[in-house]
This record gives structure tokens, C-alpha cells and sequence, in this order.
């Protein structure tokens, strides 16, 4: 006769759940690293649904041991709670989600509490009186799971960005002792290490702390800032901040987190010896398997967790920065840590799917998600034409959820777009674009027309910057698509690295407006954006050609838009060329507010290429958006920053932390400048006081 399901999991829930809350903390270890750079929708979903379940289901499994007479019945199950406690420790590579698990740190202080209370207890209730090889390896296992869990609430709090302010001290002076700055041909290693040395300015910024501080290594800090490739550097600086936000390094890379690792694979090896040579009443055998399933899964996660922190780059730091000298000339002057961190590197190499270096899991995507407002209101809204997905969503009400991600793309950032971004940075900082604090004088957009004296009072372009943020992106992102439409040389071959570098930082620009509005300073304009789509539909649906068959099977399955397909081009020139027709010359309008704005902007665009070369028309529209990109990022949220790591990061906060390390250079010239100043009047002063006594 067939077991029914209420009879299995009254005989074997016990069971269910240890090997199930074993099988998320796997889940946890292996798949945790894919946040760092975005990683696939599915395995996202598969590592939040395991981050979910694993408290669960270890906090269900000891509340269950404590509750039932499964471990009076068979002691061995009484001696799986410190394996539970184990596993709410979670592993090392992931303490918290998202940053709200970080504020919430005092109650899951309050939880984990309750939860080593309730093991202590089952523990006490049924094996405190058998034989004292069981209590030891019991005991073992305990201080071991105790310790971990402990490790992650530390973790935690230290995760919190109101810790990281209050435990910020000055960067030691060890650490920079172990960089040539003057190296021009630089490894992955070197600027990990380098990327370590210049992590403090990271610390500060991230929590808006002043960097307006004597620093006695400012010229080496200089020269690393300015001679390295700033782009790979910030990618490492942010995923160590990664590290700081959402895993155990604070905790590991400490002298009590290195002899925590070091002893954990001694004291598991050594209960097990002990579990082995205990002698059980007839124990099930299957809950002998599975004790030693638990002892294999704890032995494999700290083993591994010991070789990762020490061939990890943080024990670089750490080594460099004790004050214990003879631990600092052993493992770094004789080369020793580096033949580890060599043997690691080349272990991660082998166990990691399609190779890759160490340092290119720290490495952003160098990917640029794309949203175009033309494209998405050019599409088809017919029932006919449109995907079964999407008419799926629309009946649940999630259509605008399909809309985004329907219409929505990835591209990937071109070298000649990252020196356009990275040399006007540069040069809004030599030029003193920004104030004492760091932050940018000029409103966006505001300091490339300024400098073209193009900002007259009552010119188009002062109007289309608009009164709020989101305003101008709305604005001069329709009116770039309409310029480059009707403009003829555009589309000629010499000026196309330009326009390719246009539209990315302008549907950028948009994709963030419409699924990431937190990353953009100001007030949210989803009215405004609301009311201009749907004055572009309306457009869109005068003389709209009828798709064909194959076309409409096509897009009956596709999962997203073709903005490439030749259709869908001309569909957005075709739009571009109505909206202008149809608001030339018109004031303002309710329904399409910023329209007419749009139009006269084109027009005086199109004015300035009949009296001038088309290249300096696209250079000046490209300056404007990299301005305001740059400006996205210096005025966000310093907690939306951070929130956005665990999710591989924007590329407003790369030029963000870039803009922090300019400025750090900036404030470092003031200090001296103003040491200088102070040097000369204190040689003066005697010379002075000397007149006097003359007089």
C-alpha cells in the first residue's frame, strides 16, 4: 500500500527539511556571485527564491526538533540543530539581499537570539545526558554554528551604511607601500591591489564623508588616480564595496575571522571522528546517511570558505595594514602570500565554468540597457499584432511591466564612448566645475551651451532644459531622435561615431526614467512621460501601415522588439517627421506639454548645421547629454547607489565614484595650495614683527 503525502511528512518531515535547508545554503553558495554583474533573470529568481527559503526552513526545521518527539525517539536527530544553526549562518559570498536586510540588523539580532535559545535547547533536552563523546562532537559543532551566525549579524551591522560612517578611520600608510605608481604597464593583480589602496575614498563617498583631509600619500594617490585606466579601477572599487554591503569580508578579514576559518574544517573533522565511533541504540540508517550528508556539506562550504579568504585580495589588504611586522614581512617581503593567491587563482580558474579570470568576476558588464520613447510608441497595439505574452499581461494588469522589458534592449559600451564620458569629466573638474564639496556648479546640460554662450534669457535651449531633471531628458531625448532624422548629415559615414555615441546615452537616459527612476535626481515626471506617449500614439495611428503576415506571426512569439529590424527604423523616422509636421509653429498644449518645445528645439539644431559643419552641431548635443549623464550620477542618492550593486551597478555609478576620485585630487591641490599660503605668511611673520620693533 502506497505511503499518502500526510504520512511521509509525518515520518520524515524532520528529515525533509535539514536536507532541504542544506540544498539553499549550496544554492546560496554557488549562485551568489552572479549579482555582481547583473546575472540572468532566472538564476536572479532561483538565488532570491533560495535566500527566501534557506532561513526559513532551517528556523521551521528547530522549531520542529523542538516541538515533536522525533529526537526522544532518535537521538541523532536531536543532534542536527547545530548543523540548522550552520546554515542560518549562510555562507560567506552573501549576508543580505538587498540593503534594507542591512537596516534591519537589531532584529535579526532579536531572531538569531531566539534561535540559538531554541537549538540550546533541543540539544539539552535530549542529548546533555548521553555519553560524552556525543555531548564533545555536539559541542564542537554548536560553538562552530554559534560562531557563524554570530559572524553574519556582525556582517550585517557592519553592512548598514550609518556603520560604515561611524567606523570610517584615515587609510593607514602601510597600504600604500606596496604600489609603484609609476608602472605604465599594469596586470589584473596590480589594479586590484591598487583599486585597495584607493578604497577609502570609495568608504567616504558612499556615505558622504568628507575627504577634505591631509593625506601624506596625496601625490602617490595622484598619480595612481590619473595614470591608471579609471574605468577598470572603479569597476574593482565598487565590487569591493559590494563586498562591504552584502557579504562577510568585514568579518572575515579580521585576526578573529581568519582563526575562525582556520580552526572550523579542525573542530568539523574532528566531531565527525567522534560521531563515527559513538555508539547508537539502532539508529536509522538513512539518518546516519544523512548526518554524514551534513558533515560533508559543512566540511566542502569551510574548507572552501578558508582557501577563499586567504588567496582572497582583502587578506592583501589586511596583511598590509597590521601592525604586526613579522606577520607583514613573512607573508608579503618573502612573496609567500603571492604563490597563494596564485594557487587559489588557478583552482577558481579550473572549478568555474568557461574559465575567466579572478578579476573579471569584479568587472562591470560594460553594457548599456536602452529604452526609446519613438520606438516604443511607433510599436503596434493591435489585438492581432500583439505577442501573446504581452496580451497575457495586459489581462493581469501588468502590461506596463511587458511594455518595459518588451521594448527595452542591451548594448554594449563602446571604447570610444567611455573616453568622451571620462575626458569630459576631466576637464569639468580642471576647469573648477564643481564646488568645495564636490558637487557640480551648473545645472545639467547647463555648462557646454554656457560655454557656446548659447544660454540667453529666453532661448530655446535655457527653456528645454526644462524646470525639473526628468523634464529635460524627455525633452531632448525626442528632440535628438527628430534632429537626427531630419538631419543630412547625420547620416553621412564620418559623423556616425558620434550619432552611435548620441543615442546610447539618450535611450539610456530614458531607460533609467522609466525603470529606474530612483537613480535620477529631482521629481518623477511619469505624468509628463504619460501624457507625451500618449499624444505620440495618437500620431502614430493616423496612416499607419498594416504589418504584414510573416511579420505579424513573428511578433505574435517574439519575447522583445527588433529596434534594428529595418520596419521598426522606419516606423520611428516615420513618427519623427510627423511630430515635427504637426507642432511647427504651435505654443503650448495641455495634452502634449512638451512637444512644442521639442520642434523649436529641432529647428534651431537644424539652423545651427545650415550655418556651421554638422560636427560641431552633433559635438555640442553630445556634450550636453554627457553632461547630463555626468549630473545623473553626481546628484543620486548615495543609498541608491549602493542599493544598485547587488544588482551588477549602473554606469551612473561608475562616473559617480570616477567623479570622487577627481575630486579627491581637486580637494588634495586646495590643501596644498593652502599649506603653501600658510607657509608664506608664517615665513613673513618675523620679518614683520621686526619692522615693528624698528618703528
Amino acid at each position: 500500500m502506497t505511503a499518502s503525502p500526510q504520512d511521509i511528512w509525518k515520518n520524515w518531515s524532520i528529515q525533509i527539511l535539514v536536507l532541504f535547508s542544506l540544498g539553499c545554503q549550496i544554492t546560496l553558495f554557488l549562485c551568489a556571485g552572479i549579482r555582481r554583474r547583473g546575472g540572468h533573470p532566472f538564476r536572479r529568481s532561483l538565488l532570491w527564491l533560495a535566500y527566501q527559503l534557506a532561513d526559513f526552513s532551517a528556523t521551521f526545521a528547530l522549531g520542529h526538533l523542538s516541538l515533536t518527539d522525533a529526537p526522544r525517539e532518535h537521538v541523532i536527530v536531536a543532534f542536527w540543530a547545530p548543523f540548522l544553526l550552520l546554515h542560518l549562518g549562510g555562507p560567506d559570498n552573501i549576508t543580505a539581499y538587498s540593503l534594507e536586510d542591512n537596516t534591519l540588523w537589531m532584529r535579526h539580532s532579536v531572531e538569531s537570539i531566539l534561535q540559538v535559545l531554541g537549538a540550546v535547547y533541543v540539544l539539552y533536552e535530549h542529548i546533555a545526558d548521553k555519553e560524552a563523546k556525543l555531548r564533545l562532537a555536539t559541542i564542537l559543532m554548536l560553538a562552530i554554528g554559534v560562531i557563524k551566525y554570530w559572524e553574519r549579524m556582525c556582517a550585517l551591522r557592519g553592512g548598514n551604511l550609518d556603520s560604515i560612517r561611524g567606523s570610517i578611520k584615515k587609510q593607514p600608510a602601510a597600504m600604500h607601500g606596496h604600489f609603484h605608481p609609476h608602472d605604465e604597464v599594469l596586470d589584473e593583480e596590480s589594479l586590484v591591489r591598487r583599486a585597495h589602496s584607493l578604497f577609502h575614498i570609495c568608504k567616504r563617498a558612499i556615505v558622504d564623508y568628507t575627504v577634505m583631509e591631509d593625506d601624506s600619500h596625496g601625490q602617490d594617490t595622484t598619480e595612481i588616480i590619473l595614470k591608471v585606466n579609471l574605468w577598470q579601477l572603479m569597476e574593482i572599487e565598487l565590487s569591493l564595496m559590494y563586498d562591504m554591503l552584502y557579504t562577510k569580508a568585514p568579518v572575515i578579514h579580521t585576526c578573529f575571522g581568519y582563526l575562525q576559518r582556520l580552526s572550523s574544517p579542525v573542530a568539523i573533522l574532528a566531531s565527525l571522528l567522534l560521531f563515527k565511533f559513538i555508539d547508537m541504540d539502532d539508529p536509522r540508517p538513512v539518518d546516519v546517511v544523512i548526518t554524514y550528508i551534513l558533515y560533508g556539506g559543512a566540511m566542502f562550504m569551510e574548507t572552501t570558505s578558508l582557501v577563499n579568504a586567504l588567496g582572497s585580495s582583502w587578506t592583501f589588504a589586511f596583511l598590509s595594514t597590521t601592525r604586526r611586522q613579522w606577520l607583514r614581512y613573512t607573508a608579503l617581503c618573502n612573496k609567500r602570500w603571492d604563490r597563494l593567491r596564485r594557487v587559489v587563482a588557478c583552482l577558481h580558474h579550473l572549478v568555474r565554468v568557461g574559465g575567466g579570470s579572478r578579476y573579471r568576476s569584479r568587472s562591470w558588464t560594460y553594457t548599456m540597457t536602452q529604452y526609446n520613447m519613438l520606438h516604443f510608441c511607433s510599436g503596434s497595439d493591435s489585438a492581432l499584432t500583439r505577442p501573446l505574452l504581452g496580451s497575457l499581461a495586459k489581462v493581469v494588469g501588468q502590461d506596463e511591466l511587458w511594455n518595459n522589458e518588451h521594448y527595452s534592449w542591451v548594448i554594449d559600451m563602446p571604447e570610444y564612448v567611455q573616453k568622451c564620458i571620462s575626458g569630459h569629466m576631466q576637464n569639468m573638474y580642471n576647469c573648477v566645475g564643481v564646488n568645495s564639496l564636490g558637487m557640480l556648479k551648473n545645472r545639467w546640460g547647463e555648462e557646454p551651451l554656457a560655454r557656446k554662450e548659447l544660454l540667453i534669457k529666453g532661448s530655446i535651449f535655457k527653456d528645454s532644459l526644462g524646470v525639473e531633471f526628468q523634464e529635460c531628458i524627455i525633452i531632448w531625448h525626442i528632440g535628438t531622435d527628430v534632429f537626427l532624422a531630419k538631419s543630412k548629415g547625420a547620416k553621412e559615414e564620418e559623423a556616425q561615431s558620434d550619432v552611435e555615441a548620441i543615442k546610447m546615452i539618450s535611450n539610456y537616459m530614458m531607460y533609467l526614467l522609466v525603470k529606474q527612476p530612483d537613480m535620477l535626481p529631482g521629481l518623477p515626471q511619469n505624468r509628463l512621460y504619460q501624457l507625451t506617449c500618449q499624444s505620440l500614439e495618437k500620431l502614430k495611428t493616423r496612416g499607419h501601415t498594416k504589418m504584414k503576415i510573416g511579420a505579424m506571426l513573428k511578433n505574435l512569439f517574439s519575447l522583445k522588439d527588433d529596434p534594428d529590424s529595418i520596419s521598426r527604423v522606419t516606423d520611428r523616422e516615420d513618427l519623427a517627421e510627423k511630430l515635427y509636421d504637426e507642432y511647427d509653429g504651435k505654443g503650448f498644449i495641455y495634452d502634449a506639454p512638451r512637444l512644442p518645445y521639442v520642434v523649436n528645439l529641432v529647428k534651431e539644431l537644424l539652423t545651427m548645421e545650415e550655418n556651421c559643419t554638422v560636427d560641431l552641431v552633433l559635438k555640442l548635443v553630445l556634450d550636453v547629454w554627457m553632461d547630463i549623464l555626468v549630473y545623473a550620477g553626481n546628484k543620486c542618492s548615495r543609498k541608491f547607489h549602493a542599493e544598485k550593486l547587488n544588482s551588477g551597478g549602473e554606469l551612473t555609478t561608475i562616473l559617480w565614484l570616477m567623479s570622487e576620485h577627481f575630486y579627491h585630487v581637486y580637494a588634495q591641490d586646495l590643501i596644498k595650495d593652502s599649506k603653501k599660503e600658510t607657509d608664506v605668511a608664517e615665513d613673513t611673520s618675523p620679518q614683520e614683527e621686526e619692522d615693528d620693533d624698528n618703528v
